[in-house]
């Protein structure tokens, strides 16, 4: 008899040592799931594309996804997409490719863009843009942006230079609509 109650009292300890490791449990999820958010927040956030500046790389309403790691470790480079604060109006998002950096001087001579006196090389090879006689030598911490739709396109050259500190990230991914899914289009450029 005395077997049985100890049994039974050793059971009725049981099930809060098991209420307690289940609870232990949720929480370690909980506090797991927490961490794996803050980190893809940290270094990833989605965008939809919002107008055709960025045809025929990005269409309107295009979702992407932003790499907002890459530029703690390096510099944005000639024919990087990237998604910034527009300088005139910090609250606006655009998103627009990189192709004069901090000491280039960019020119626009009818309807081509010249990087230090050079055509700028692009592929694919982007429309002539409409806009005439521009130019600038770009400053420390600042880079010169335009959209792809060179025919219909703002960019440096007429809401100013981007700062580094605008820029958020660089496109990484377009995963919807599932007919655009992919890696972000990117172009080798080449000032000679």
């Amino acid at each position: 008899m005395d077997y049985n109650v100890r049994l039974r009292m050793s059971n009725g300890l049981q099930k809060p040592r098991r209420i307690k490791a289940s609870i232990g449990q949720v929480v370690l999820a909980v506090i797991i799931i927490l961490v794996v958010f803050a980190a893809v927040q940290f270094t990833m956030q989605t965008f939809r594309v919002e107008g055709k500046s960025m045809l025929p790389s990005f269409s309107d309403g295009e979702y992407i996804v932003v790499n907002k790691l890459t530029y703690r470790f390096s510099s944005p480079q000639r024919g990087d997409v990237v998604v910034f604060h527009n300088p005139q109006m910090p609250e606006r998002l655009y998103i627009k490719r990189i192709v004069g950096l901090p000491g280039d001087t960019v020119e626009i001579r009818g309807g081509d863009i010249y990087i230090n006196g050079s055509l700028l090389e692009e592929t694919p090879d982007f429309a002539a843009i409409l806009y005439e006689n521009y130019s600038v030598t770009v400053p420390e911490d600042r880079y010169f942006v335009i959209g792809d739709n060179r025919v219909a396109t703002s960019g440096s050259h007429t809401f100013g230079l981007v700062p580094r500190r605008n820029i958020i990230g660089k496109t990484w991914i377009s995963y919807w609509p599932p007919r655009d899914w992919g890696l972000s289009p990117s172009y080798a450029a080449a000032a000679q």
